[in-house]
């Protein structure tokens, strides 16, 4: 998984509506010009995402249009309005084709006796 640092002094830590010890922190690093989202199940780390910094005010444009109000005004207890239409969305890449895979390495396993 890569090295586990200690959550650093800014960032957040939000649980999984599934609960069982589901939670995943998002963390600020400057040093690297990157925010980590982490999952985690009660004290293991199940997988990390570093994101650049310069992709940050895609990410937040995004929750922004998430969570807007819609134009006659929210209503108790409603849902977050829908994000804007597909025709608003910039492409960011090439999606015509599955992402390259290559196979992982056969490491041989210790025996134990």
């Amino acid at each position: 998984m890569g090295e586990v640092l200690p959550m650093p002094s800014f960032g957040d830590l939000f649980t999984d509506l599934r609960g069982s010890d589901r939670t995943m922190r998002v963390s600020w690093h400057p040093e690297r010009g990157a925010v980590v989202l982490s999952l985690w199940s009660g004290a293991v780390c199940r997988g990390s995402f570093r994101l650049a910094a310069a992709d940050l005010p895609r990410l937040l444009s995004l929750l922004t249009d998430i969570t807007a109000p819609a134009p006659d005004g929210p209503t108790q207890g409603a849902a977050p309005a829908r994000p804007r239409a597909a025709s608003a969305v910039e492409q960011t890449g090439e999606i015509d084709r599955p992402a390259p895979r290559g196979l992982l390495p056969i490491v041989a396993a210790p025996r134990v006796a």
